[in-house]
C-alpha cells in the first residue's frame, strides 16, 4: 500500500475528507481494467483486444464517418478531472487532428453559470481570486447553496476559525445540511428563488445606507440600474416569493451592512438552474454594493467542484474556447494559438455547441457520429439520462476511457484502460488558481496508458503524430506558450519552480514571475478596468410544482461519495456507509403520504421514474425533497431531471424538478441499482 507524509498544505492544512485519504485503495481494486475492451459489431458483448487492434480500429471508424458525414461528425467529451496537460491536448487533437468543432466536457454541468458570471461582472473566471485562508479573516462568510461540510471538508477548518475569531456564517439552502447546522443564520428559501432573496437583501442595504458608493463610484459601473430594480424587491414580497420570513432578510441584511470584510461564495446550489447564471449575478450584485471586492479577506468566488474544475475550463475543453482562456470566435486569439499548434488560424473549427446540445444533435445532419469520452459518465452525470442513454446508444462509435468499467463504457464500442490519479504525473489548478504539481507515485499495471499516450497513439494513427504528444512536461511546456497573454496566463509557471515548493498562481506572464494571488487589487480585467453590475430581475423556472407534481425536488452530493461513485463505490469504507440511494424528506410529509423510514416509493417526475427507500429528517422544508445523484443504473437521480438549461451558460437544471410521490409494496425490488428504469417525457 502507497504511504505519503501529510504536510501543511496552504490550502487545506494538511486535512483530507473521508474520500480522499481512501482513495489508494482504488489503486489495488480488483475490478481494475487493464486491457482494452471492443465490441466489434452492435450487439456484440465487449471483449478483451491488443491496443493495436483498438487503436487501429477507432481510427478507421473515425476516418469512415469524416468521409461519410464531415469532421463535425467526431467530437469529444472530457471532465473536469484531467491534468491541465490532458485538457490541453485534448482540446488540439479535437481541433487539430479530427478537424471537429465539438467538443465539452462535464464541468458544463457544474461550474458553466459560475464561470459566465464571473466573466461578465469582473472579466474573468477564477473560482477564488483570493486564497483560500482569507476564509479565516473574514468577519462574515456568506454561503449560498454551498455544504462544504459534506462535499470539500477541509474548507471547514477556515469557517471554524473565523467564527472563533467571533465572525458569522450565514448560509442560504433549501436543506439544513451539516453546513447549514454550523450557520449563525440559514436562511431555507424554495428552490430557485435565490435572484428573489439577494435582490431584496439588496433592497434593504440601499434603504439602510449600507452601500459603499465611493467604491460604487470608483471601480464599478451600469449600478443605477441595479439600484432602480431592487426597489420592487420589498421583505414582505421577497418573504411571499421565496418562502423566508422577512424579519431573517433583515437580520441578514443587518449584518451584511455591518462587517468591515465579506466574502460571499456560491455553489451548485444557485448554480444548477435555468437561471444559475443570474443566480450568481445577483449575489455579486450584493457584494459589489458593499465594496467587498479586490480588498483583503474579503470579496466574492464560486466554489469548484471537482479536483480540476478551475484549470479542466481555462486550457480548450469548452465548446468555445482555446487555452489560456482565449476565444474560438476571436481572430487575435486564433491566431496566437494556431502559431504555437503551426497550423493557419483558417484551419481552426469555430466555436461549438454546448454540452447537451452536443448530446442532442447525435445522429442529426451535422451532428455527432461518433464520441470519445475522457474522464466523464455521461449516462449517470447528465440530466434527462434516459434519453442521454438512447443518444449514446445512436452513435456509430462510442470509446471511453477510463480506469473502471462506468455506466457510460459499458455502452461502449472501445473502452480503453487508462490511467489512474498516482500514476502519471501532471499539473492541476485548484479553486485559488493555485497550480499544483501532481508527481507520479506509482507504476501502472502492465497494458495501462496515459490519457496522452491514447492521444498521441491515435493522432499517429490518423497521420496526425506530430501535433500530438504523451510527454507531460512538453505538454505543459506548450500549455504556456499557447496561454500567453491570455487571462488564464500560464507562460511564467514550469515543472521545476513547482517542484522547488514556490506557491504559484495564475496569472503568470513571466519567467520568474511571482504569479498573483489577488486579483481585482488595481483594477478588473474588462474594457474600462471597472466591475459591472448586472440587473436580474427573478423570473420562476418554467419547471413548476403544480397539483400533479407538487414537490420540489432537489439533488446534491454526499459526504461517503464524489461525482457518478465510478470511483467510491469501489472503496469498501464508502459503499458501508451509503450503500444505496435514498429520497429524504421532512417526516411530516412523510406521514401525509403514507411512509416511513426505509419504506419503498415511487418518485416520478415529468421525465421519468426512480424506485427509492425513504429517509425522514426534519432539515428539509416541508415542499422539498433531496436524492443524491451519485449512483447508477435505476437509482439514478438524473432520470427525474429535466432537459432545461440556462439559456447563456447551458447548464442543466439540476436542482429544481417538480416531482410526485407515492408508496409501493415493499416487495418491488426494493434498493436495486440494476432493475428497469421507465422514462416517460412530458
Amino acid at each position: 500500500m502507497l504511504s505519503v507524509e501529510g504536510r501543511d498544505f496552504p490550502s487545506n492544512r494538511g486535512a483530507l475528507c473521508r474520500k480522499g485519504f481512501s482513495a489508494g485503495e482504488l489503486l489495488a481494486a480488483p475490478d481494475r481494467l487493464t486491457t482494452p475492451l471492443l465490441r466489434r459489431t452492435k450487439g456484440e458483448a465487449l471483449q478483451p483486444a491488443s491496443w493495436q487492434e483498438a487503436i487501429e480500429l477507432i481510427g478507421a471508424r473515425i476516418e469512415a464517418l469524416t468521409l461519410e458525414h464531415g469532421a463535425d461528425s467526431v467530437g469529444t467529451f472530457g471532465g473536469g478531472g484531467l491534468t491541465n496537460e490532458t485538457a490541453y491536448a485534448l482540446g488540439k487533437f479535437t481541433r487539430v487532428v479530427l478537424g471537429s468543432r465539438n467538443i465539452d466536457y462535464n464541468g458544463r454541468f457544474c461550474m458553466a453559470s459560475a464561470a459566465t458570471a464571473l466573466t461578465k461582472a469582473f472579466g474573468i473566471d477564477r473560482g477564488l481570486p483570493f486564497p483560500l485562508a482569507d476564509l479565516g479573516e473574514t468577519e462574515l462568510l456568506l454561503l449560498v447553496g454551498a455544504n462544504p461540510a459534506e462535499t470539500m471538508p477541509p474548507l471547514m477548518q477556515y469557517v471554524d476559525l473565523m467564527k472563533s475569531s467571533g465572525g458569522r456564517l450565514i448560509v442560504v439552502d433549501p436543506r439544513r445540511t451539516p453546513t447549514a447546522e454550523a450557520a449563525s443564520l440559514h436562511l431555507q428559501p424554495v428552490p430557485g428563488t435565490d435572484v428573489a432573496l439577494a435582490n431584496g437583501i439588496l433592497h434593504l442595504l440601499l434603504k439602510s445606507g449600507a452601500i459603499d458608493g465611493d467604491f460604487i463610484a470608483a471601480r464599478t459601473s451600469n449600478f443605477e440600474a441595479v439600484r432602480r430594480l431592487v426597489q420592487q424587491y420589498w421583505p414582505d414580497r421577497v418573504e411571499r416569493i421565496t418562502g423566508v420570513p422577512a424579519a431573517e432578510i433583515e437580520r441578514a441584511a443587518a449584518w451584511l451592512g455591518e462587517a468591515k470584510t465579506v466574502i460571499g461564495l456560491t455553489a451548485r446550489g444557485v448554480e444548477q438552474m435555468s437561471h444559475g447564471t443570474d443566480g450568481v449575478l445577483s449575489f455579486v450584485n450584493l457584494l459589489l454594493a458593499l465594496g467587498q471586492v479586490g480588498k483583503a479577506h474579503a470579496g466574492f468566488g464560486c466554489l469548484t467542484g471537482q479536483g480540476n474544475g478551475q484549470g479542466g475550463r481555462e486550457h480548450g475543453q469548452k465548446a468555445d474556447q482555446l487555452p489560456g482562456y482565449r476565444k474560438l470566435g476571436d481572430p487575435d486569439d486564433r491566431a496566437a494559438v494556431a502559431a504555437v499548434w503551426g497550423v493557419t488560424p483558417e484551419s481552426l473549427p469555430g466555436p461549438g455547441p454546448a454540452a447537451m446540445e452536443l448530446l442532442e444533435g447525435i445522429g442529426l445532419p451535422g451532428g455527432l457520429w461518433g464520441l470519445l469520452v475522457f474522464g466523464s459518465n455521461l449516462v449517470v452525470s447528465a440530466p434527462r439520462a434516459a434519453r442521454v442513454t438512447e443518444q449514446l446508444r445512436r452513435l456509430e462509435l462510442l470509446v471511453v476511457c477510463d480506469a473502471f468499467l462506468s455506466d457510460t463504457a459499458r455502452l461502449a464500442d472501445v473502452v480503453l484502460p487508462v490511467c489512474h490519479f498516482a500514476e502519471h504525473e501532471g499539473t492541476m489548478t485548484n479553486l485559488e488558481g493555485r497550480l499544483l504539481w501532481r508527481q507520479k507515485a506509482v507504476e501502472p499495471p502492465p497494458g495501462v496508458l496515459t490519457d496522452l499516450q491514447v492521444l498521441e497513439l491515435l493522432a499517429i494513427r490518423l497521420g496526425k503524430g506530430a501535433h500530438i504528444t504523451s510527454d507531460a512536461r512538453h505538454t505543459f511546456a506548450e500549455l504556456g506558450r499557447a496561454s500567453s497573454g491570455g487571462l488564464a496566463d500560464y507562460v511564467g509557471f514550469d515543472y521545476e519552480r513547482l517542484g522547488a515548493g514556490e506557491e504559484l498562481f495564475w496569472p503568470c506572464p513571466s519567467p520568474g514571475h511571482p504569479g498573483t494571488p489577488r486579483l481585482f487589487v488595481d483594477g478588473f480585467p474588462t474594457p474600462d478596468g471597472r466591475a459591472r453590475f448586472h440587473p436580474v430581475d427573478f423570473t420562476p423556472s418554467s419547471e413548476r410544482v403544480d397539483e400533479r407534481y407538487p414537490y420540489f425536488l432537489t439533488t446534491g452530493r454526499l459526504l461517503a461519495h464524489y461525482q457518478t461513485a465510478t470511483q467510491t463505490s469501489r472503496i469498501q469504507g464508502l459503499m458501508a456507509a451509503e450503500p444505496e440511494s435514498f429520497v429524504s424528506m421532512h417526516p411530516s410529509l412523510a406521514g401525509t403520504l403514507g411512509l416511513r423510514d426505509g419504506d419503498l416509493c415511487r418518485v416520478r417526475s415529468r421525465h421519468g421514474e426512480v424506485l427509492l427507500k425513504v429517509r425522514t429528517t426534519t432539515t428539509l422544508r416541508l415542499d422539498t425533497v433531496f436524492v443524491p445523484f451519485h449512483f447508477g443504473g435505476a437509482q439514478r437521480a438524473n432520470l427525474l431531471t429535466s432537459g432545461l438549461v440556462d439559456p447563456v451558460s447551458k447548464i442543466p437544471e439540476f436542482k429544481l424538478t417538480a416531482v410526485q410521490i407515492e408508496p409501493v409494496r415493499p416487495s418491488v425490488g426494493a434498493g436495486s441499482s440494476d432493475g428497469p428504469a421507465r422514462r416517460m417525457d412530458s
